[in-house]
């Protein structure tokens, strides 16, 4: 958490009593107030206007509400790239049929496989599709997606688009009133945000059924006790990126970290850089690792300190190979992710470079 997030947090729980938002009395009201303002920041950063903005446990849950409310509203097959995050795929996967846009070595869509994709939807359901889901940018590789001209290819033939920005939001630019996507995805903790709190942004017009039901809260969007404490820590961190230059200035340091890191293990031989080298997220890397697999490997890191990610069949969220890596049609069982963030500093990355050779030469070494 960003020290700003920490801090706002910090202050609202010393709140005595700490009211409820929907309560008339005077605690009730001082909380409404931190919470609209907590709303008014996250909307600030993202161009889009505060009522638009409705928080969520995560970005997890902003990626179902947006599947599910698209596909109630119309029911009908989904559009999506393999490429897509897990919770994108399973949560479509689980009400409605999937149609799927190919990427190509980089994990990129073309634009115009769009266009197929909707022809088959005509051809094989006879109908339009409910949503069509596009990525920002990948959360594994950092391929930037050709967003924009996806979202004007819905909008000209009237399909619901959802847009998961949860990777790129806080990292690089995101207007979202600019883009002009029906729904877009986005979590607090991957800017520098507490965990637990995301937000679903919704297109002024839109209404969908909600997805968690039993409440008016979040204007009839999302029933439940709101996460006062956790949007205000988003609003915090989301009030310091939308500093004057703060977000360019974070986005060329973690260009200049990764690409340091790219650099440092692009000298160990065997060990390659997935995704697009020029359009890409400025804070992530992932390599593939030739003779070993990702998992020792993270372990050898962990031993010295580096935290990183393996995409590997070994991660600990699966037992099955990245679907992003296999989609790209490269070696889904080798890669190591590494990313950086606000904190990061050049003893982080000097750490990496003195560590990454001889954890992998190490290993190698094991196999003969």
């Amino acid at each position: 958490m960003r020290p700003a997030a920490l801090a706002a947090v910090a202050e609202l729980l010393e709140l005595a009593p700490y009211g409820d938002p929907g309560r008339l009395h005077t605690e009730g009201r001082t909380v409404r107030a931190a919470l609209e303002d907590a709303r008014d920041q996250v909307a600030g950063l993202f161009g889009v206007r505060s009522r638009q903005i409705v928080f969520t446990s995560g970005g997890t849950e902003a990626v179902n509400a947006a599947a599910w409310g698209a596909t109630r509203a119309d029911p009908g097959p989904v559009v999506l790239a393999e490429v897509e995050h897990s919770a994108v795929r399973d949560a479509s996967a689980r009400s409605a049929p999937v149609v799927t846009i190919p990427v190509d070595g980089l994990g990129r869509i073309e634009p115009s496989a769009v266009d197929d994709a909707l022809d088959r939807c005509g051809v094989e359901y006879a109908r339009a599709p409910s949503v069509v889901h596009c990525q920002w940018a990948n959360h594994e590789v950092g391929t930037v997606q050709p967003v924009h001209q996806v979202v004007e290819r819905c909008r000209a033939a009237g399909v619901l688009v959802h847009v998961d920005a949860v990777a790129a939001a806080g990292h690089v630019p995101v207007d979202l009133g600019a883009l002009g996507a029906d729904l877009v995805s986005v979590s607090a903790h991957k800017l520098g945000g507490p965990p637990g709190i995301g937000a679903l942004v919704v297109r002024r017009g839109l209404r969908l059924e909600p997805f968690i039901v039993g409440g008016e809260q979040e204007r009839a969007r999302r029933a439940g006790l709101e996460n006062v404490a956790g949007a205000v820590g988003f609003g915090a961190a989301a009030a310091v990126l939308a500093g004057p230059g703060h977000l360019d200035g974070e986005e060329s340091d973690a260009r200049r970290w990764t690409g340091r890191l790219a650099s440092l293990a692009g000298s160990v031989a065997g060990v390659r850089v997935f995704g697009d080298p020029v359009r890409r997220l400025p804070h992530i890397v992932c390599l593939g690792i030739d003779g070993v697999e990702a998992e020792p490997v993270l372990l050898g890191l962990d031993q010295a300190g580096i935290a990183v990610h393996s995409g590997s069949s070994c991660s600990s969220e699966t037992l099955e190979p990245s679907p992003v890596l296999v989609a790209m049609g490269v070696d889904a069982e080798r890669s190591l992710r590494l990313s950086v963030g606000w904190s990061t500093s050049e003893a982080d990355i000097d750490a990496f470079g003195r560590s990454f050779a001889a954890v992998v030469a190490g290993l190698r070494d094991l196999r003969t």
